[in-house]
């Protein structure tokens, strides 16, 4: 089995149907709530690391004071080389450890099934290569990566989002939307806003019908996409050499 470590920050956003895809695919998941446990002080003994989504802002320390503690070990997994999956509040803690800078997105809220469209880095990717250029992803974000690390290589962007998907190196990863969701869990966060639609977001997009087809076209997409992260973590799979890294 290969051993991941699951950094979930809000209670909202468990590992969902990843963790389902993950664990068919051979990964062992510990998941550690850092609202009510420690976090790890180092990666021995993981393969890999997930870091799921919140409502929490990245840098909101002081109302969430382990937020640094999350960052600190995301660092620590790229300095590392663990393999490294960080989802929507992940990916901009991801980014904030390593550089990048988080902001509200001057565009408004992202919200609903989406599209994402793939950069031409993509292509040799090892996780990314075998998405279709256009994949179905789920929004639900108000802050955003406003500026990628220094190091990261964009894979994928969007028209109201430009940096939807980064590398750092060749094992860590930050996707801005994400795979983890089910209609239920969106449904339910919605349900935390006035009239059960956050502020900027098209209703329709959150009907549940249209939210069921979604999350079908999602899984068809991501779940052969969980399936190589848990290769990568296990050591099966490597970036192309002829590809720059930085």
């Amino acid at each position: 089995m290969t051993r991941l470590l699951v950094l979930q920050p809000d209670r909202s956003d468990p590992p969902g149907r990843l963790g389902e895809w993950l664990t068919a695919a051979g990964a062992e998941l510990d998941v550690v709530k850092p609202y009510e446990e420690p976090v790890p002080d180092t990666l021995d003994g993981y393969r890999g690391v997930v870091c799921l989504g919140g409502a929490m802002g990245a840098l909101d320390d002081v109302r969430h004071p382990w937020l640094a503690d999350v960052r600190r070990l995301l660092s620590h997994a790229v300095s590392k080389r663990v393999p490294l999956l960080a989802i929507c509040l992940g990916a901009q803690l991801l980014a904030a450890a390593t550089g990048g800078q988080v902001r509200r997105n001057p565009q408004g809220p992202e919200i609903g099934v989406r599209l994402v469209a793939k950069r031409d880095a993509a292509s040799g990717d090892p996780l990314f290569h075998d998405l279709p250029w256009t994949p179905d992803v789920l929004q639900f974000h108000e802050d955003e990566v406003g500026l990628l690390p220094p190091t990261a290589v964009l894979l994928a962007s969007s028209p109201a989002c430009a940096n939807q998907a980064f590398r750092l190196g060749d094992h860590a990863y930050g996707v801005q939307f994400h795979i983890e969701t089910t209609p239920e869990m969106v449904l339910d966060w919605a349900a935390g806003y006035p009239d059960g639609v956050p502020p900027g977001a098209n209703p329709r997009l959150l009907d549940p019908e249209r939210l069921a087809q979604g999350h079908e076209d999602i899984r068809e997409v991501w779940e052969p996409f969980a399936q190589r992260f848990v290769r990568l973590a296990a050591g099966e799979l490597t970036i192309h050499r002829s590809l720059p890294l930085v």
